[in-house]
């Protein structure tokens, strides 16, 4: 019998290591370079696409937006019904009812007071006009008649130009009109639906999508739903505070339609930055119309002060834990919405930044947890010339080894 001499096997750290050039790393780099490029391009191109839809479909967009917006108010009081017995489709009646009741109420309150003092509003602005005619005569801006002439002598003649074009937009003003009538139905049915049918979407999207992919579904939508719901219960808070110190400081002043401008405020609180500089500016208008300069500047100091409280104290610990995002996001978010869509986009903006972030930050921790993973797999496997003994619970049985051949 002899025995097999089977050569030294050379160890692979022994090999020499061959260092890169300069070419192959430029051309390694390029080719990264451009498989990046070619991701953030055919994103791009989704992302035009994705909008030239929503455009189109907008007819069907904004009243399930806005639904799932009013759905966010309403689904509390109805799951405290539905948790005490009531049907759900009572549950969601009756919430709709107090919706219509709260909201009608409001309706009812501040109409009058806009009839009754309105007369005596549009006197005082004729009086704030000439004021300003007066001022504006003196020093240091010295204007001649025939130069305020000629300024009002324009701005009739471009009004009168436009005739045609005003009129234009009155009359589709009555079929928006028509449009945001329809809107607001189908929005109510919707809101209806969706908190009456809400609790089966969860369990109907996991049976349809699979147990992989729905388990990612029903992560993400309930992080949204949260997002969306705390956003708009943290945004009716700060902006009740807003209005209701507002409003008061306006009645101790004495001005006229205090209750009106302080609903504005409340409203207008919803489009963040923008919402409250505007509601603010109209308060100190009228301010300066009714009650002349120095009241204006008081409420100018007044709505300054509300508002740095909200920016610095109130929106920072309420909105924090609800939607954590930097003011720099929130007004390039209120920017592109406005002028994407108007107001409605405006007021949608910070909603829909808020569940984007949401998205990311749900890829952001299944990346970390997949590069995790891959570490924990790295340092499981032994080091190259490692002849360590490995665990016996661990270890897999060795393959037979071949028998020895006899001559």
């Amino acid at each position: 019998m002899t025995e097999s001499k089977t050569a030294p096997r050379g160890n692979s750290s022994d090999k020499p290591s061959v260092t890169p050039d300069r070419a192959s790393l430029l051309g390694t780099g390029g080719i990264w370079l451009a498989k990046w490029s070619a991701c953030l391009v055919v994103i791009a191109a989704a992302a035009v696409v994705i909008g030239w839809i929503i455009e189109k479909m907008w007819v069907i967009v904004l009243p399930v937006a806005l639904a799932i917006v009013v759905s966010t108010i309403l689904w509390p009081p109805t799951r405290f019904m539905t948790k005490r017995g009531v049907p759900p489709a009572g549950a969601a009646g009756l919430t709709l009812v107090m919706f219509f009741a709260v909201v009608g109420g409001i309706i009812a309150g501040i109409v009058p007071s806009v009839v009754s003092q309105m007369p005596d509003l549009a006197n005082k602005a004729t009086e704030g006009i000439n004021t300003v005619q007066e001022w504006v005569k003196g020093p240091p801006i010295n204007l001649r008649d025939e130069q305020l002439d000629n300024a009002v002598h324009a701005v009739v003649e471009r009004v009168q130009g436009s005739a045609a074009t005003i009129a234009g937009g009155v009359f589709s003003g009555v079929s928006t009109a028509g449009s945001l009538l329809v809107t607001l139905a189908l929005v109510l049915v919707l809101a209806f639906f969706f908190i009456k049918d809400g609790p089966r979407f969860l369990p109907w999207l996991r049976r349809v999508s699979g147990r992989r992919a729905g388990r990612h579904f029903d992560e993400i939508l309930r992080r949204m739903w949260t997002t969306l719901g705390g956003f708009i219960r943290t945004q009716a808070l700060v902006s009740f505070i807003d209005a209701l110190f507002i409003g008061i400081g306006l009645v101790i002043l004495g001005v006229p339609l205090a209750p009106v401008l302080a609903i504005l405020t409340f409203i207008g609180g919803f489009v963040p930055i923008v919402g409250a500089f505007v509601a603010g500016a109209l308060a100190v208008l009228v301010a300066l119309v009714a009650n002349g300069f120095t009241t204006a500047l008081i409420v100018l100091v007044l709505i300054i002060a509300v508002q740095q409280i909200e920016g610095n104290v109130l929106q920072p610990v309420l909105q924090s834990r609800s939607m954590n995002l930097h003011a720099a996001v929130v007004l390039l978010a209120v920017t592109a919405g406005s002028s994407l869509f108007g107001i409605i986009g405006a007021f949608l903006a910070v909603p829909v930044a808020a569940v984007t972030a949401v998205v990311i930050r749900y890829i952001g921790e299944q990346i970390d947890e997949r590069a995790r993973e891959g570490e924990d797999e790295t340092k499981a496997l032994p080091a190259p010339g490692d002849t360590s003994v490995p665990d016996p619970k661990n270890a897999k049985p060795a393959p037979p080894e071949p028998a020895a051949s006899e001559e």
